[in-house]
């Protein structure tokens, strides 16, 4: 489970966007389900992600954030050369976090 605790700590507050979008950022690979945001059918390479906090919605129990990330897929059997190409993507995502845990939950919501 990832747990954005940095981030519940600045809730609510101006630095509530700033610190989500750099403990997004810092996640290790694998972290988010952008495989399920790609768009022609690649491999995410999310080892160099930039994050967009668009809206933010308080719940009872929860923070809504719809964020956007920006991050590389790679075209795997379609290369000539050594690498295959990568193509800048972009997929939108609901990040849920828990006010009581900071346990966060991600769901992609459009590539």
């Amino acid at each position: 489970m990832i747990h954005l605790s940095q981030s519940l700590a600045q809730w609510p507050g101006d630095n509530f966007k700033v610190t989500l979008k750099q403990e997004l950022e810092a996640l290790p690979p694998s972290s988010l389900p952008l495989h399920l945001g790609t768009q022609r059918g690649g491999q995410a390479d999310d080892e160099s992600i930039s994050v967009l906090v668009n809206i933010v919605k308080e719940q009872a129990d929860t923070i809504e954030v719809h964020i956007g990330v920006f991050f590389y897929e790679i075209m795997g059997g379609c290369s000539c050369g050594d690498e295959p190409p990568s193509e800048n993507t972009y997929c939108e995502i609901l990040v849920i976090i828990d006010k009581g845990t900071a346990e966060a939950v991600f769901k992609v919501l459009a590539a």
